[in-house]
C-alpha cells in the first residue's frame, strides 16, 4: 500500500490517527530532547538543507502546542493557536500546517495577518508561500484593512512581497466617505490605489458613480475610470466613457463624447470638465448645449456654461438654433453668448462678429446680434443688411426687429437707412432712404408700410389700374410715408414740401434708376446651410 503525501491529502485534523502507533514514543523523545538538548531539539526541528536561505524561513514566535511531523519528502510542524514572522509580517491561526521544505503554511480557523501597523488581512482559511511571500486568504468573510479603508470580499490574494491585494470575486471597499463595490479588484498598499473591474459602483452622500473599470487612488481622491460612466447627483447626470473623477472636489475631467444633463440644461462635447459642486462645465469638440426651458440649442467647436449665472458662452463654428412656434430662428457667430434670466426663464443671445441670421422668412448678417426671447426683439449692428424671400433688402447703421406671433411685425433703421423692393412685374426696384425708417409688415411678412424720418428720398415705380408701368417717381422730402402693396408703391404721403418728378418709361436714364448708395446684395443672403456652417 502507498503512503499518501500528508500535505496534499491529509486531513490536518485526523494527521496523527495515521501514525497512532508512535505517538508515545515521540513525545517521550520529545521531551528528553526539550530537556537535555535545546541545541540538538533545533537541529531537527529546522533541518540544515532547505531550500531557501534560511533567513527567508518563516519563522514560529510561539504556540499554545507544536508537533513535528516526518513523512518522505515533506517534513512539517502542525501548530495549534500559533504566530508566525515573516520578513516584518505576523501570521494567527487556530491551527496551522508549516511544510518546512517548501515553506509553505496552511492555516485554519481566525486567520489574521498583521502587516506593518495599519494593515491587517482576516479570514477564515490562509495558505502562505513563504519564498514567494504570497498569502491566499479566504472564508466566508475575508476582510483587508488599511488605514482607513476596508475591503471585504470571500478571497483575497495578497502578494506581500509588492503589496499587491487581488480579487476574483465580489468585493466591497468601505473608507470615511465611499463605499465602493466590483467584482474584481486590485489595491496597491504602497501608493493607495485600487483598481475595480466589472460592475464597478461608487457610493457617497453626494453622488454615485457606476462604470466598467476605476482606478481610485485613496489620497489624492482622484477615480480614473473607462467604459461606460455615470455619475448622478443631486444636480444632474454626467454620461462618458472614459475620464477622471475628484470625490472630494467633485471635479469630472472627460477624454471622449459625454454629456451632462440636469434640470435646465444639457451639455455634449467630445471632451469636457465639469465641477460637480457648481454645475459649471468646459467642453471641446462639437459642443452642443441645450436650454430646455426655451428649446435654445447652441453648437460650436469649444464651450462654457456657468449654472450659477445662468451664462452660456460658445465659440469655433458657433450657431444657436432657437425654435419659436414651428419655426427655426439660427445665427450664427464667432462667438455666440446665451444668458438665462431665471425669473421667467426667458434668455438673451448675443453674437458677436460676422453674424449671420436665418429664419424661414427672413434672413441677414451683420457684425453683432442681440436677441431676447422676453420680448422677441432682435437687435443689429455694425453694417447690418436684412432680405427677405418677399424680395426686400434693408440697410442702416443699426436695426430692429420686432417679432409678434414668430413673425416680424416691425423693422426700425437708423442712421443712413436703405429700403429696396424688387419690383417683379417692371423687373426693376424700388428704393426709398432716409436718417431713420420704420419699416411694417402685415402677415406673411409682406411690406406693407414704411415711415422715413429725415433726409428722405424714395425711387418708385408708377402702374396704371391696368399693371402697366408709367414711369420713376424720383421724391425727395425731409419725412414722407409709403403704402405698399405687392412689394408696390400703392400711394405716398409727404410731410413738408416735396421736391419730385415722374420720368417717363422711354426717358428714364440708367443712373436715375438708383439712388445714391444702392446695392443690391441678394447673392449675399445666407442659406440655412451656411448659417448651420454647412457650407462655405
Amino acid at each position: 500500500m502507498k503512503k499518501k503525501n500528508c500535505a496534499e491529502t491529509c486531513n490536518p485534523f485526523k494527521l496523527f490517527g495515521v501514525i497512532n502507533i508512535e505517538r508515545n514514543i515521540f513525545k517521550i523523545t520529545f521531551f528528553a530532547l526539550l530537556i537535555f538538548s535545546p541545541y540538538l531539539f533545533a537541529q531537527k526541528a529546522l533541518p540544515q538543507t532547505q531550500p531557501a536561505q534560511s533567513g527567508d524561513l518563516v519563522e514560529v514566535l510561539k504556540s499554545d502546542e507544536l508537533e513535528i511531523i516526518n513523512l518522505p519528502g515533506d517534513e512539517s510542524r502542525r501548530v495549534i493557536n500559533g504566530v508566525f514572522r515573516h520578513k516584518g509580517a505576523l501570521l494567527y491561526s487556530n491551527l496551522a500546517i508549516q511544510h518546512i521544505n517548501s515553506n509553505m503554511i496552511e492555516a485554519f480557523g481566525n486567520v489574521r495577518i498583521l502587516q506593518g501597523d495599519t494593515l491587517t488581512v482576516t479570514g477564515d482559511t490562509l495558505y502562505y508561500y513563504g519564498n514567494t511571500r504570497l498569502a491566499i486568504v479566504s472564508g466566508r468573510k475575508t476582510v483587508l484593512k488599511d488605514t482607513k479603508k476596508t475591503l471585504t470580499t470571500r478571497k483575497i490574494e495578497y502578494d506581500m512581497a509588492n503589496g499587491i491585494a487581488y480579487y476574483k470575486q465580489p468585493g466591497r471597499t468601505v473608507d470615511e466617505e465611499n463605499v465602493l463595490t466590483s467584482k474584481e479588484g486590485f489595491y496597491n498598499t504602497a501608493t493607495k490605489e485600487f483598481t475595480y473591474y466589472k460592475s464597478v459602483k461608487l457610493v457617497n452622500k453626494k453622488y454615485t458613480l457606476t462604470t466598467d473599470t476605476l482606478l481610485y487612488n485613496s489620497i489624492t481622491k482622484w477615480s480614473y475610470f473607462n467604459g461606460r460612466t455615470k455619475i448622478v447627483n443631486k444636480d444632474g447626470t454626467v454620461v462618458g466613457t472614459r475620464g477622471q473623477y475628484n470625490t472630494e472636489s467633485t471635479q469630472s475631467a472627460f477624454h471622449t463624447r459625454t454629456t451632462v444633463d440636469n434640470e435646465t440644461y444639457t451639455l455634449t462635447a467630445d471632451s469636457l470638465i465639469v465641477d460637480g459642486k457648481s454645475s459649471d462645465g468646459k467642453g471641446k469638440g462639437n459642443v452642443v448645449i441645450v436650454a430646455k426651458k426655451d428649446k435654445t440649442v447652441l453648437n460650436g467647436d469649444e464651450g462654457y456654461y456657468w449654472k450659477t449665472k445662468g451664462y452660456s458662452k460658445i465659440f469655433g463654428h458657433a450657431y444657436v438654433r432657437n425654435v419659436v412656434s414651428e419655426d427655426t430662428l439660427y445665427i450664427r457667430a464667432d462667438t455666440l453668448y446665451s444668458y438665462e434670466n431665471s425669473r421667467d426663464s426667458t434668455r438673451k443671445l448675443i453674437g458677436d462678429r460676422n453674424v449671420f441670421i436665418y429664419k424661414s422668412d427672413f434672413q441677414g448678417k451683420c457684425d453683432s446680434i442681440t436677441y431676447d426671447t422676453s420680448d422677441s426683439i432682435i437687435r443689429f449692428f455694425r453694417k447690418p443688411i436684412l432680405w427677405s424671400d418677399q424680395h426686400y433688402q434693408m440697410e442702416a447703421d443699426s436695426i430692429t426687429a420686432f417679432l409678434v406671433s414668430n413673425e416680424i411685425n416691425r423693422m426700425l433703421l437708423k442712421g443712413k437707412s436703405f429700403v429696396i423692393t424688387e419690383d417683379t412685374l417692371v423687373k426693376q426696384f424700388n428704393q426709398v432712404k432716409g436718417r431713420t425708417i420704420n419699416a411694417y409688415f402685415q402677415t406673411g411678412n409682406k411690406l406693407k408700410q414704411v415711415l422715413v424720418d429725415g433726409n428722405g428720398e424714395s425711387a418708385y415705380y408708377a402702374v396704371d389700374d391696368k399693371q402697366k408701368n408709367i414711369g420713376l417717381n424720383r421724391v425727395e422730402c425731409g419725412r414722407m410715408n409709403l403704402l405698399f402693396e405687392e412689394n408696390r408703391v400703392q400711394r405716398i404721403a409727404f410731410i413738408g414740401k416735396p421736391d419730385g418728378k415722374l420720368i417717363p418709361p422711354s426717358k428714364i436714364k440708367p443712373a436715375e434708376r438708383q439712388l445714391d448708395g444702392f446695392n443690391w446684395r441678394i447673392s449675399e443672403k445666407p442659406t440655412k446651410a451656411k448659417t448651420t456652417w454647412q457650407e462655405k
